[in-house]
């Protein structure tokens, strides 16, 4: 059974930074891409961004292209979202969740939908105040 647990949320002011961590265990982490994805009250969960297996390529949406930054630690089987210039539009539960299929490449399509993981975390709560 896979484990995907989210942790770094919390309240922060606009302009501020976050970190968010997902820690992962049950099968072998760096076989794996890793999503990002965020939900707000009301609204569809919505892609973030992603990192593939090895670390060596990351995509984002549009939102919050060149504001966060998805990397990963396969020694420690963690993947971070460092999130900085924050904007109330950001405020959401962000989930982690983990690709269904070994080693692979998705198309800007694909990895944007929730469909393409099979794990999710719990989320974690991200607030941020005007």
């Amino acid at each position: 059974q896979v484990h995907l647990v989210e942790s770094g949320g919390g309240l922060v002011q606009a302009g501020g930074s976050l970190r968010l961590s997902c820690a992962a265990s049950g099968r072998t982490f760096s076989n794996y891409g890793m999503g990002w994805f965020r939900q707000a009250p009301g609204k569809e969960r919505e892609f973030v961004a992603r990192i593939n297996w090895n670390g060596g390529n990351t995509y984002y949406a549009e939102a919050v292209k060149g504001r966060f930054t998805v990397s990963r630690d396969n020694a420690k089987n963690t993947v971070y979202l460092q999130m900085n210039s924050l904007k109330p539009e950001d405020t959401a539960v962000y989930y982690c969740a983990s690709d269904r299929a070994r080693l692979t490449d998705r198309t800007s399509l694909s990895m944007r939908v929730p469909s393409t993981y099979d794990y999710w975390g719990q989320g974690t709560q991200v607030t941020v105040s005007s």
